[in-house]
C-alpha cells in the first residue's frame, strides 16, 4: 500500500528488511553494541556478512534514540542506518527516545543524500514497545520531518508480521 505526502512516496509492505533491493538504505533496529542480535539486527548482520560488524565496532556503543550510518556490505543497498530504540518500560521517556530514533535516522540519510529508505517497526519486537503506540510515533515523527528533507523521495515501512502490516496500513490510510 502506498501514498504520496509532500512529494515523498510512503509505502507499507510485509517482507524481510534484509532483502529490500528497491531502497538505497535500510534501517537496523540495533542493539547498543551494533552487534548481531535477534530480529532485525540478526537478519541484517547475517545477510550483510561479517564486514558490517567490523565497520560497526568503532561506532559503538550508542544510546537509545541515537543513529549511525555504515555501508551495507553484502546487502542489496548502499547503507545501513543503525538506530537504538528504547526498551519499553525501562528507557525513559520512551516516546521521545523512539521519536529521536526516526528523526536521527532521517538526519543520517540526509547527510548521505539518500533518496530511499526502509524502516522496520523499531522497538516493537524484543524491546516490547506496543505496536499501535510505536506506529503512531513513527508516522507522526516522519510526517513532521518530511518538510525538512531535501533528498528523500521514497520511505518504506517493512513489517515482519501480517498483524503489524495491518496496523501500519490503517495509519497510512489516515495520512
Amino acid at each position: 500500500m502506498k501514498t504520496v505526502f509532500e512529494n515523498i512516496e510512503i509505502e507499507v509492505a510485509k517482507g524481510d528488511i534484509a532483502n529490500q533491493p528497491d531502497v538505497e538504505a535500510v534501517v537496523n533496529a540495533a542493539n547498543a553494541e551494533l552487534a548481531i542480535g535477534g530480529g532485525v539486527a540478526g537478519a541484517l548482520h547475517r545477510a550483510a556478512g561479517p564486514g558490517l560488524y567490523e565497520e560497526c565496532k568503532p561506532l559503538a556503543p550508542i544510546s537509545p534514540g541515537e543513529a549511525v550510518i555504515t555501508g551495507a556490505h553484502n546487502l542489496p543497498n548502499e547503507y545501513v542506518i543503525h538506530c537504538l530504540g528504547p526498551v519499553y518500560g525501562r528507557d525513559k521517556p520512551e516516546d521521545k527516545l523512539l521519536e529521536n530514533c526516526y528523526r536521527n535516522a532521517l538526519k543520517r540519510s540526509e547527510e548521505k543524500q539518500v533518496k530511499s529508505v526502509a524502516f522496520p517497526a523499531i522497538s516493537t519486537g524484543a524491546f516490547g514497545y506496543p505496536i499501535k503506540e510505536a506506529t503512531k510515533i513513527s508516522f507522526n515523527t516522519i510526517l513532521a520531518e518530511i518538510p525538512k528533507l531535501k533528498h528523500l523521495q521514497k520511505l518504506k515501512f517493512v513489517l515482519f508480521s501480517e498483524a503489524d502490516l495491518e496496523i501500519y496500513k490503517a495509519m497510512l490510510a489516515e495520512v
